[in-house]
């Protein structure tokens, strides 16, 4: 089950919601709603995620319950190492084993194919940022089992993140959330993830889709640009509108979620890409592995050494694949190359330019992501720079730019930058006040939609779900 689906949109969600307010049990409500819908999609895997709650549960409590320094550390490490092992097995085994097979024939290693269980690295990220924060010190343990499997098994976060921290809803869950849940606000940011997701990222996908499925030989310069910014497009909106939906659904229940996305394709470098582009994950990255590591502060040598091996995490966090890891690379090469000189550059540049640069490494680096195989790739590549084969759009290609998919484009390219915001400043258009949002969300406030706005945005969207094959969110399978 997915958020942009009318099951979920006109069944579960009003089910699920009348059962949580009218009830006297909320928490017991969110487990058995979440327990239902990772269940829809993932049957028996959901009794791995309950025994890996469980685990965690008892070990967090150990460990704060735990005075000796060293029993402490060997029972955190090998806590990590069992979170760390399960996800290993389910994500990379098939991926080591083809690759030792190819480094070494004679091993003869047995072909691994096991079902990815939905959100594994998501939620494994969630136990092993809670299991360190309770051994530094910085979160309580959670004496309740039943909140904390809330906080795993919570439905918004659960699939495709954002990865939520146990201190960001640590006092929610304990809160009376007949009082804190906001229903408005909560319906505002799904609308407007459902759109993004429906209108902008469902529309431009067969492009992307088109363009990436061409023989490489047969590839021509048009076809590779149109279906390069359509992806570019399409992986934005479609993991943007998830969290928006994810943070909204959040609201609604009570609960806020981080910020997971700030207009990244409006940054000035890859360095600030990062500070945009997946909040979560980039945030989690730097307090569990860059800083422990030693970040910036041992050296240049170890601070390359430090952002190679985040950004080399950070491509096999997203899938068991040589160009995901070839990906990852690509951004960390990127962001030396500007700590060490770049950047200065880029600071003193025009904004246009900066974000030119930005912008046409990023497409770069989608290509690398979306493609397969390094040949694949690396084909794709080079059809974007042969100038000297340009020509007419192949008809295939001019049979996908129908009305629908060039005004996805337009919008997609305009709202990809903080255009909506900008606009609706001067306007002079209502916001909440600041003290209605958690500063993490948003320090600024949020403008408040029109309700005829959100009706028709909802209505199109919903128009677009029954009209079209489902699309499921691409970051299911990460």
């Amino acid at each position: 089950m997915v958020f942009s689906s009318i099951i979920f949109v006109f069944y579960f969600l009003p089910v699920f919601l009348l059962g949580y307010y009218l009830s006297g049990w909320r928490t017991a409500a969110l487990l058995v709603g979440s327990a239902v819908f990772y269940t829809w999609g993932e049957g028996a895997y959901v009794l791995l995620l309950l025994a890996l709650i469980v685990v965690n549960y008892a070990g967090a409590r150990w460990l704060e319950a735990q005075t000796v320094r060293r029993r402490r550390q060997a029972m955190l490490f090998s806590l990590i190492a069992l979170d760390l092992s399960i996800l290993g097995y389910f994500k990379y085994a098939g991926f080591l084993a083809t690759t030792i097979d190819k480094v070494l024939p004679a091993a003869n290693l047995p072909v691994i194919e096991v079902a990815l269980p939905l959100g594994i690295s998501f939620f494994t990220f969630q136990l092993i940022s809670y299991l360190v924060d309770v051994h530094r010190g910085q979160v309580k343990v959670e004496r309740d089992l039943s909140r904390f499997a809330s906080y795993i098994l919570m439905f918004p976060h659960l699939i495709a993140g954002p990865i939520v921290r146990f201190a960001d809803i640590r006092d929610e869950l304990h809160a009376d959330r007949r009082r804190t849940g906001r229903i408005g606000l909560g319906l505002q940011y799904f609308i407007v993830g459902l759109c993004q997701k429906a209108l902008i990222a469902n529309s431009v996908a067969p492009l992307a889709d088109h363009a990436f499925a061409i023989a490489p030989g047969a590839l021509d310069p048009g076809t590779a640009w149109l279906g390069v910014l359509a992806y570019t497009l399409q992986i934005y909106f479609d993991f943007c509108g998830y969290s928006n939906m994810a943070i909204g659904l959040a609201f609604m229940l009570g609960f806020t979620f981080p910020k997971n996305f700030d207009h990244p394709y409006a940054s000035g470098s890859i360095t600030e890409f990062w500070r945009r582009w997946h909040m979560s994950l980039s945030s989690w990255f730097r307090d569990y592995v860059y800083i422990p590591l030693g970040g910036n502060r041992l050296g240049q040598r170890k601070t390359v050494r430090n952002l190679l091996i985040v950004f080399l995490l950070t491509g096999l966090w997203h899938g068991a694949s040589w160009h995901f890891v070839a990906w990852g690379l690509f951004h960390g090469a990127f962001l030396l190359v500007e700590r060490f000189g770049l950047g200065g550059l880029l600071a003193r540049a025009p904004r246009i330019v900066a974000n030119l640069y930005t912008l046409l490494v990023v497409m770069v680096g989608w290509v690398l992501f979306r493609d397969e195989s390094m040949s694949e790739a690396g084909a794709y590549l080079r059809a974007m720079v042969r100038f000297d084969a340009l020509q007419e759009l192949p008809v295939p290609t001019l049979r996908l730019l129908d009305g629908q998919v060039m005004g996805a484009i337009v919008l997609g390219m305009v709202f990809a930058y903080p255009v909506m915001s900008w606009t609706l400043d001067r306007l002079r258009a209502p916001k909440l006040p600041p003290s209605a949002l958690e500063p993490r969300l948003d320090t600024q406030g949020a403008h408040v939609l029109s309700t005829p706005i959100l009706i028709a945005g909802l209505l199109l969207s919903v128009a677009q779900l029954a009209g079209s094959s489902l699309n499921p969110f691409l970051y299911f399978r990460f």
